[in-house]
């Protein structure tokens, strides 16, 4: 979209000069969406239904010197401060309050102008809100935005879904402008597809999200248990881990994590957290539409279950009582060990990134969507949580076969999880034997045995299947087309 790096600048010092863009909702997010906009020279008017005093006057009048921003006090005042075509964008919690905004923007809107949920939204919502708004004549953008408080100020990854020629005419110069830019300049924003298509791909990205911390708290909990390192000891692992291949934003605050103290105890401050995670449903989601579509994300799936099975934290201790485990501190050569994680750590993730992608290959089937796989690697190659190095070497192996069924199959990954299978398996099987809790790890290797098996036990099933139910199956000598049924039994 940008064609060279001119920036059109947009003041806003005149009261009878029309704003560029209304952001609605003034949280933290917002906020800091708000304050990246207008650094970047676009007059930005901002709304907060709520405590207009507290919230958005301070708010502006902090930035009101320096910067093109313009805070209201009614909705009429701010939807009439903008130029037009109307552009809303909805910084708010996703699900009915959204429904609910678009009802009260409505009566100001009319055809032609854009609203742009830039939220978490599930994206069969945006779906139908797209079409509904198309059929009085508005636009409606589903957008995936990540990176944060930090990521949304300093420039976010964008993942914009709606109307392409409105990307083009309206929103592409300002999206690509406040999304962060990778080294050599390129923008990590750019248009991925029609209706749901933004939200849909911010929604893998979070699964994907989910099942990258939880192999890295995998690695964590077996260098603490297994080899019995310190905190400081593994700060440092993760540090070197950070400066080669698994260079990335996980990798590199773990590394920090760990070297953190607690102001009011001062131990470390990762011992003081209690193990129960938390998650805000988007990992669940990705499993939830992989399963509709036939999608296969185990690790992905094991990540959300994981933290599920984290929040059992009170029967768990008492399980624990009841079910002593093996002894955690093992005679293995620690230097081997490490060494081997690391194999094992980035083997799994290339096969959870694999299974991310595949499900988006499959989505575009399902929605029509046309997703550029190469590309979206790129929009997260900076400012969003997954950023990482890796992420260069997806976006070559598609542009080296846009066709390409699955990651795992590009040569340059398939040599790499060659040469980490043994130690890989090594892993696996040490934490098998002693105990050790580790689904993602587990399972990405669980799914790649699958995935690269020629023959799978599932024929039995397809038996059982026809024994009780009819249900028919193929047979290996005949067109994959025909179906079968046997009588099993006598009468």
């Amino acid at each position: 979209m940008l064609k060279d790096n001119t920036i059109v600048v947009r003041k806003n010092k005149g009261v009878d000069v029309k704003n560029y863009i209304g952001l609605y909702g003034l949280g933290v997010m917002g906020k800091s969406l708000c304050l990246n906009i207008a650094k970047h020279g676009y007059s930005i008017g901002a709304f907060n239904k709520y405590n207009y005093e507290d919230v958005t006057k301070s708010f502006v009048s902090q930035h009101a010197d320096n910067l093109p921003v313009h805070g209201y006090e009614t909705l009429e005042a701010f939807m009439d401060s903008l130029e037009s075509p109307k552009k809303v964008l909805l910084m708010i919690t996703a699900g009915k309050t959204v429904d609910d905004v678009i009802e009260e923007l409505c009566p100001y809107l009319q055809k032609g102008d854009i609203i742009m949920d830039c939220g978490n939204s599930y994206f069969k919502d945006t779906i139908r809100r797209e079409k509904e708004l198309k059929e009085k004549g508005i636009h409606y953008f589903g957008i995936g935005v990540s990176g944060g408080e930090k990521g949304a100020l300093e420039g976010p990854s964008i993942m914009p879904g709606g109307n392409h020629e409105d990307y083009e005419n309206y929103l592409g110069e300002l999206l690509e402008t406040i999304a962060a830019h990778t080294e050599d300049g390129t923008p990590c924003c750019s248009y991925v597809g029609a209706d749901g298509a933004g939200h849909y791909v911010k929604m893998v990205h979070n699964g994907i999200e989910y099942s990258d911390m939880q192999i890295i708290s995998e690695a964590y909990f077996i260098l603490k248990n297994v080899l019995g390192l310190t905190n400081e000891e593994m700060a440092s692992v993760f540090k070197t881990w950070n400066e080669g291949r698994l260079h990335s934003y996980l990798i590199e605050i773990t590394s920090k994590i760990l070297l953190k103290k607690d102001d009011k105890t001062n131990q470390d401050m990762i011992d003081v957290i209690l193990d129960q995670a938390g998650q805000k449903g988007t990992g669940k989601w990705t499993s939830m539409e992989a399963l509709d579509i036939g999608s296969c994300v185990p690790t992905i799936t094991e990540s959300v279950f994981a933290r599920c099975l984290s929040s059992l934290k009170k029967e768990r201790v008492a399980a624990s009582k009841t079910f002593e485990h093996a002894d955690w501190d093992l005679d293995v050569d620690k230097k081997q060990m490490i060494d081997d994680l690391e194999k094992a750590v980035y083997a799994s993730k290339i096969l959870c990134y694999a299974q991310g992608f595949r499900q988006l290959k499959d989505a575009s089937k399902v929605f029509g969507w046309d997703l550029n796989y190469g590309q979206i690697a790129l929009l997260w190659r900076e400012g969003c949580i997954i950023r990482a190095q890796f992420l260069d070497k997806i976006n070559q192996a598609y542009k080296k076969d846009p066709g390409l069924d699955h990651l795992m199959l590009d040569s340059g990954f398939s040599e790499e999880i060659k040469d980490a299978l043994p130690a890989w398996r090594k892993i696996v099987a040490t934490c098998m034997q002693s105990g050790i809790y580790i689904p993602a790890i587990a399972n990405s290797l669980m799914y790649f045995d699958g995935y690269t098996s020629r023959q799978l036990p599932a024929n039995l099933i397809q038996a059982q299947r026809d024994w009780f139910g009819a249900h028919t199956y193929q047979r290996i000598d005949h067109d994959e087309k025909e179906f079968f049924h046997t009588q099993w039994e006598k009468e």
